[in-house]
């Protein structure tokens, strides 16, 4: 592993479901890389492959042919440093916001106290402090979005993963939770991947790709349109 290496490389990479006549290729063959300082959004339609391609990424599928591997990253059964954001719900019920956004590091072993101090870091810094005591049915869903981007950094990732962060926001939210996304993501270093089907939000990433019936593909590069300022908050 080096600092140069891709974080993840997808090498032929597809993926089927069902078997028989009832299979259906949700990728075909996808080959691209991501490397440390990407900002990718993939957009294509919806059933076009966009969030599939995303969990081969994430090792939370595994390719049915082809091969995906993360050169730049610690491995081990599953690829270190590597966030996910969810397009629905992904907040616990049961757990306040606070606790939810410490769980990745707890589970991984880290101190409570420890764990928590992160959390609260983190959810500063996308201007959700004020919700640790709230439970997720007492948040708004830009609110719960803004705690799953804030979860996502407790554990410093190089890569974030984000699928659809704003499919279910009105435009104004949706917008802040970009913003603070890619604030984090500036902050941290990291390389992220947005799935969305909204031009304005892929516009704010400086590479795109598209996906039409499970099939990648890269082009031209426009540039990406200026980050909007977001409430100051604490480093990643």
């Amino acid at each position: 592993m080096t600092g140069i290496d891709p974080l993840v490389r997808c090498e032929g990479a597809a993926r089927t479901f069902g078997g028989g006549a009832s299979a259906v290729v949700a990728v075909h063959g996808a080959t691209c890389e991501v490397r440390p300082g990407d900002r990718i959004a993939v957009t294509g339609p919806s059933g076009s492959g966009k969030s599939t391609l995303l969990h081969l990424m994430a090792a939370l599928e595994k390719p049915t042919t082809g091969r995906v591997s993360w050169p730049g990253l610690d491995r081990g059964p599953v690829p270190a440093q590597v966030a996910v954001v969810f397009q629905g719900p992904s907040l616990i019920p049961a757990l306040n916001v606070i606790e939810n956004t410490a769980l990745p590091l707890v589970l991984a072993g880290h101190p409570e106290a420890s764990a928590q101090r992160r959390a609260l870091e983190c959810l500063d810094l996308v201007a959700a402090a004020d919700l640790v005591d709230s439970l997720p049915e007492e948040v708004s869903g830009g609110q719960a979005q803004r705690v799953a981007v804030a979860r996502a950094l407790t554990v410093r990732p190089l890569l974030i993963l984000a699928d659809e962060p704003t499919g279910q926001l009105d435009r104004t939210t949706g917008q802040h939770v970009v913003d603070v996304l890619l604030a984090a993501v500036d902050g941290l270093g990291a390389a992220v991947v947005v799935t969305t089907h909204d031009p304005t939000v892929a516009r704010r990433l400086a590479q795109q790709w598209t996906m039409r019936d499970g099939r990648l593909s890269t082009g031209p590069q426009p540039p990406p349109v200026p980050a909007r300022s977001v409430p100051e908050g604490s480093t990643p």
